[in-house]
C-alpha cells in the first residue's frame, strides 16, 4: 500500500468550476487518482489538490499507516500544528490558541465532527476510530466555518455506510500497557439503506513514575470505551440522510503532570519591582525516566468518570437548480473527577454537565457555469451547570468551620446566530474571484457565585457563606468576510486572498457594579468582561505537481488583535480562580513549504520545511508582588508554543511480494526549533528547547488486504518534548506538562 500522503497548501476558500461538485457521497469517500483525495473543506465536495484553501487532508489508511491513533499525533503530519492535552485538547495552528477549556471558554480552533461544532475539548478525543479522513484548515476560516475559528478548523470525518457486506478488527498493543482496538460491521440493510457499527476500546498505563511515596496507583491513566452507530439512506441519486449517534464513556486518573524542577532550576514568581524581562529558568538535560518522575503526593485517588453521547445528522437534497444540505446536532456530556492540587496541599472535586445543539442549513448554487454561490443560516446553544471545590480549605487561610471553598456555576449559557453566504465568480478561463460574507451573534451569561461551605453545628444559613457573585452577561456580534482569486496555471493552482475571523469576547469572575447591584458586585466593565478577538489574514501561495512531484507552498500574514488570555491564580481577592484579559495585538508571518517526491515506483519521499514569526506586537502583562505592581514590556516576545522552525523528512517503500502480498516500511523524523510557555500569571518565561523526534514502522499487509501484522517504535530519541508549564497557585514547584515519550508495540488486524 502507498503512503497516501497529501498536504496540500492554499489560501483561498473557493468553490471549484469543476464536475467535483456533483460528487456523490460514495465518491467523497474514497482515495482518487495518485495520493489526492476528495475533501469536503468548504463544505461541498473538491478534491484536495483543486481546492484553494491552506488544507491539510491526511486519509484514513494514512493514519493507520503512521500509526497515528489520536488527535495530537497529527501534528507530525500538519504543519504549524500543535495538540496537546490539558483540561482538554488545546490546538495551536499558526500560533493562534486559547488557554481558556472552562466552561465559559471558547476554542480559537474548531473542532468539528462530520462538520458538527464540538464546544467542549474535553469531548474531542473520543472519536478517533473508524475515520474516512482529517482535514486541517489553517488560518481563520470566517466565513463558512464561523464560530471560535480564528485559528483555523479540524475536521474529523467518520466512515460512512457502505452498500456491501463488511466488518475489520484491529488492535494495537505496545508498552505502558497500551491497547487502541477498533471493530467495525458494515451491513446493507436494503439497496437504499446501510448500516455501520464501530466500537472502540483506548487504553493505556500513565507515562509518569510515582516516587512521592504515597500508595497511590496512576494507572491506567486513561480507560476509554466508545461506540458509534451510523445509518445512510439514499432513497435517489438525489437525496441521502446521514445519521449518526454515539456513546463513550471515559476513566482513568489523567495525572499528566510534574514538577517544573524536573526540567528547571530557578523558576520563581517575579518580584522584581525594577524588572523589564520575565525571569527565565534555567533548563537542564536529564535523563526521561527522571524527567518523568512526580513526587507530589497525592491527597486521595485520583478517578475520573466522564461519559459521552450525541446524535447528528445530515440531510442532502439536489432538487436541480441547488442543493440543499441541513446538519443538526445534539450532545451531552458528564463528568466527575477526585483530583490533588496546589502541589499536594489539597483534594479537589469537580462536577459538570453539559449540553449543546446546533442547526445548519446551506443552498449551493451552480457548478457548471461560471458562478457558484452557497449561503446558509447557522444556530448554536451551549448548556452546562459545573461545580468545582476544594477540599481541606484551611490550607489555603480559610477558617477551621469551613468544609470546602469552591465555584458552584449554574447555568453558563452560549448561544450564536449567524448567516452567511459566499460566492465564486469565473471571469476568465481558469481565473477565480471569490467573495463571502459572514454576519455573527453571539449571547454569553451566567449565574454562579465564589463560596466558602461551613460545618452546620456553626449555624450559618445554608451551611454557606458568598464570597462573590459570578453573574455576568454580554452581547457580541461581527461581520467577517473574505476576498480570493485563484488560477489555473499550466504547472498548478496559484492563489491569494484576505480573510477576517473572529472570537466573541466573555466574562470573568465576578459581577458588575452599580446602583442596582448586590453589595458583592463591585468590578467595572473593564475589569470583569473581555472584547473579542480578531484577525485579519493575509495568504499567497501556489501547489506544483511537476511529474513525480508535488510542491506546495503558501506564506501569510496575520494582524492579530485582542488576544484573549487566561492566566490562573489569586487575582485581587477573586480567591483561586481565572482571570482572562486582552493583549492589545500581535503579528504572525510564516512560509509553509511542503510536499513529495516519487523517484521510482513504490518509493514516496515526504517533506516539509516551516518558518514562523509569531510575536505579541503591542503587550504589557503585569502581576502584583506585595505592594509592588511589576509590568512588563512583552513587544516582540514570542507567542506560546509557536516554533521559529519546524519540518519533516519522511520515507515510504511497498515492496510486493509474489500472491499479491506487500511489505510497507516508513521511517520519518520531525525537528522543531526551541519556543516558549510563558506563564503570564508569575512572569515566568520557560522555553523547551529545539528537538527531533523519529518514527520507523513496518507492515505487512496480505493479498487483498486480508489482514495485516507490524510493529513500530515512536519517538526513538525518548524525547520528553513540554508542552506546558506553570507556577500559578499549584504548590511551591509549579507543574509542567510533557507530549508522548518513546513508545512501541505491535499492531495486526482483518478485513472481510
Amino acid at each position: 500500500m502507498k503512503y497516501a500522503y497529501l498536504a496540500g497548501a492554499a489560501a483561498v476558500l473557493a468553490f471549484p468550476s469543476t464536475s467535483a461538485v456533483a460528487q456523490d457521497n460514495q465518491d467523497e469517500q474514497q482515495e482518487v487518482s495518485d495520493r489526492d483525495i476528495v475533501v469536503t473543506a468548504n463544505r461541498i465536495a473538491s478534491l484536495a489538490s483543486q481546492t484553494p484553501i491552506a488544507l491539510t487532508a491526511v486519509s484514513g489508511d494514512t493514519l493507520a499507516d503512521a500509526g497515528v491513533t489520536n488527535p495530537t499525533q497529527l501534528e507530525e503530519l500538519v504543519p504549524n500544528l500543535s495538540i496537546v492535552r490539558g483540561n482538554g485538547l488545546q490546538i495551536t495552528i499558526r500560533g493562534v490558541t486559547s488557554t481558556d477549556g472552562t466552561e465559559k471558554g471558547d476554542p480559537s480552533a474548531a473542532f468539528n465532527v462530520n462538520g458538527i461544532y464540538i464546544a467542549r475539548p474535553q469531548a474531542q478525543e473520543v472519536s478517533f476510530f473508524d475515520i474516512e479522513r482529517v482535514e486541517v484548515l489553517r488560518g481563520p476560516q470566517g466565513t463558512l466555518y464561523g464560530r471560535n475559528s480564528t485559528a483555523g478548523v479540524v475536521n474529523l470525518i467518520t466512515a460512512r455506510p457502505k452498500f456491501e457486506l463488511g466488518g475489520s478488527l484491529s488492535a494495537d498493543y505496545g508498552n505502558y500497557d497500551r491497547l487502541f482496538a477498533t471493530a467495525v460491521l458494515n451491513v446493507p440493510v436494503s439497496d437504499t439503506l446501510a448500516v455501520r457499527l464501530a466500537g472502540n476500546v483506548d487504553r493505556r498505563d500513565s507515562f509518569i513514575t510515582n516516587v512521592s511515596g504515597d500508595d497511590y496507583n496512576y494507572d491506567p491513566y486513561k480507560k476509554n470505551a466508545a461506540a458509534r452507530l451510523s445509518v445512510l439512506w439514499e432513497p435517489t441519486s438525489d437525496l441521502s440522510l446521514f445519521v449518526v449517534g454515539d456513546y463513550a464513556k471515559l476513566q482513568g486518573t489523567r495525572i499528566n503532570s510534574v514538577q517544573t524542577t524536573n526540567f528547571f532550576t530557578g523558576a520563581a514568581p517575579l518580584t522584581n519591582p525594577n524588572a523589564t524581562q520575565p525571569d527565565m529558568p534555567t533548563y537542564f538535560d536529564s535523563s526521561a525516566d527522571l524527567q518523568r518522575q512526580n513526587a507530589t503526593p497525592q491527597q486521595w485517588t485520583p478517578t475520573n468518570e466522564n461519559t459521552e453521547r450525541g446524535v447528528s445528522g445530515e440531510l442532502t437534497w439536489d432538487f436541480g437548480p441547488a442543493t440543499f444540505t441541513y446538519l443538526g446536532s445534539y450532545r451531552e456530556s458528564t463528568r466527575d473527577s477526585h483530583s490533588t492540587i496546589r502541589g499536594g496541599l489539597n483534594r479537589a472535586t469537580f462536577h459538570g454537565e453539559y449540553w449543546q445543539t446546533s442547526h445548519e442549513a446551506r443552498l449551493a448554487f451552480g457548478g457548471s457555469g461560471p458562478l457558484s454561490a452557497q449561503i446558509g443560516g447557522y444556530y448554536f446553544k451551549e448548556h452546562s451547570g459545573i461545580a468545582f471545590f476544594i477540599l481541606d480549605p484551611q490550607n489555603i487561610g480559610f477558617p477551621p468551620f469551613a468544609t470546602q471553598f469552591g465555584f458552584p456555576q449554574d447555568p453558563t449559557i452560549a448561544v450564536n446566530k449567524s448567516a452567511f453566504g459566499q460566492a465564486t465568480y469565473e471571469a476568465l478561463p481558469n481565473l477565480r474571484l471569490t467573495a463571502g460574507l459572514r454576519y455573527s451573534n453571539d449571547e454569553k451569561s451566567r449565574v454562579g457565585a465564589t463560596v466558602f461551605d461551613t460545618d452546620p453545628a456553626v449555624n450559618i444559613p445554608n451551611n454557606r457563606v458568598i464570597i462573590q457573585i459570578n453573574d455576568a452577561a454580554r452581547t457580541f456580534d461581527k461581520v467577517t468576510w473574505r476576498l480570493g482569486v485563484d488560477y489555473d496555471s499550466p504547472v498548478g493552482l496559484l492563489f491569494a486572498s484576505v480573510s477576517t475571523g473572529y472570537k466573541a469576547g466573555g466574562f470573568n469572575d465576578g459581577c458588575l457594579a452599580g446602583p442596582d447591584a448586590p453589595a458583592e458586585c463591585v468590578y467595572t466593565e473593564n475589569e470583569l468582561f473581555y472584547q473579542p478577538e480578531t484577525i485579519t489574514a493575509y495568504e499567497a501561495g501556489a501547489k506544483f505537481r511537476f511529474g513525480r512531484a508535488q510542491l506546495n507552498l503558501t506564506g501569510f500574514h496575520y494582524d492579530y488583535n485582542g488576544l484573549q488570555l487566561s492566566q490562573l491564580g489569586d487575582f485581587g481577592g477573586c480567591g483561586f480562580c481565572q482571570l482572562t484579559t486582552n493583549a492589545a495585538a500581535a503579528k504572525i508571518d510564516g512560509i509553509e513549504l511542503d510536499g513529495n517526491y516519487e523517484p521510482v515506483d513504490d518509493l514516496l519521499i515526504r517533506f516539509g520545511v516551516n518558518w514562523l514569526d509569531a510575536r505579541y506586537d503591542d503587550y504589557f502583562p503585569s502581576r502584583i508582588a506585595g505592594n509592588d505592581t511589576i509590568t512588563l514590556d512583552f513587544s516582540g516576545h514570542a507567542l506560546a508554543r509557536s516554533p521559529e522552525w519546524t519540518g519533516n523528512i519522511g520515507a515510504n517503500y511497498t515492496l510486493y511480494l509474489d500472491g499479491g502480498a506487500n511489505i510497507v516500511f516508513d521511517a520519518g523524523t520531525r525537528f522543531s526549533s526551541s519556543y516558549a510557555l510563558t506563564d503570564l500569571a508569575n512572569l515566568i518565561d520557560y522555553r523547551q528547547p529545539s528537538f527531533t523526534k523519529t518514527d520507523v514502522s513496518i507492515r505487512f499487509n496480505a493479498a487483498n488486504d486480508a489482514f495485516y501484522v507490524g510493529a513500530y517504535i515512536n519517538n526513538i530519541e525518548d524525547e520528553i518534548v513540554l508542552t506546558s508549564a506553570g507556577y500559578g497557585s499549584t504548590g511551591p514547584d509549579g507543574t509542567a506538562v510533557f507530549a508522548d515519550p518513546r513508545t512501541f508495540g505491535v499492531r495486526a488486524g482483518f478485513e472481510f
